[in-house]
């Protein structure tokens, strides 16, 4: 699956935000850390303002911090701000009854394949996808005692992109 740049970047911005709620930063901030447009940034932060996932601190030392609830903020719910998780197959009016069955079987199949895209994405929340980042950037434990997702007995995710 490949993900527009600008799910890329609101998944960026959405973890790197929701790691601590209390913190702000720019767009600037984040763009700079993960090697990417600040402008797109910027666009795309707008959108997860208008979303509610994120509010926009104005003044000296604004920015942008998280409000979402990251137990309950799953991938597909930032995802889907950006994308239409749909496969989009070309189909041919075929003329002969075996090419309408092979088409209508691919169409079935990129079906189930986008059903179930979206059935791992919705139970991916950004707490266990932060859970993941920290145990494989070897820091433990998340804080206030959270269980790791191997521990609460969750499949261990972590976000990949291809």
């Amino acid at each position: 699956m490949k993900l527009h740049k600008a799910s890329l970047f609101a998944l960026y911005a959405v973890l790197e935000l929701a790691r601590d709620p209390e913190r702000q930063l720019s767009a600037t901030d984040i763009a700079e850390q993960y090697g990417i447009s600040t402008h797109h940034l910027a666009k795309v932060l707008r959108t997860l303002v208008r979303a509610g996932l994120v509010q926009a601190v104005r003044g000296v030392g604004g920015g942008y911090r998280f409000t979402g609830v990251p137990n309950r903020t799953t991938l597909l719910d930032v995802i889907s701000l950006f994308e239409t998780l749909e496969s989009e197959l070309d189909a041919p009016n075929p003329s002969a009854e075996a090419s309408r069955a092979v088409v209508e079987e691919l169409q079935s199949i990129t079906r189930e394949i986008d059903d179930l895209t979206k059935a791992v994405l919705d139970t991916i929340t950004l707490e266990t996808a932060l859970n993941s980042v920290r145990l494989r950037a070897g820091l433990g434990a998340p804080p206030d005692g959270d269980q790791a997702p191997e521990a609460a007995g969750q499949e261990g995710r972590t976000l990949a992109t291809r």
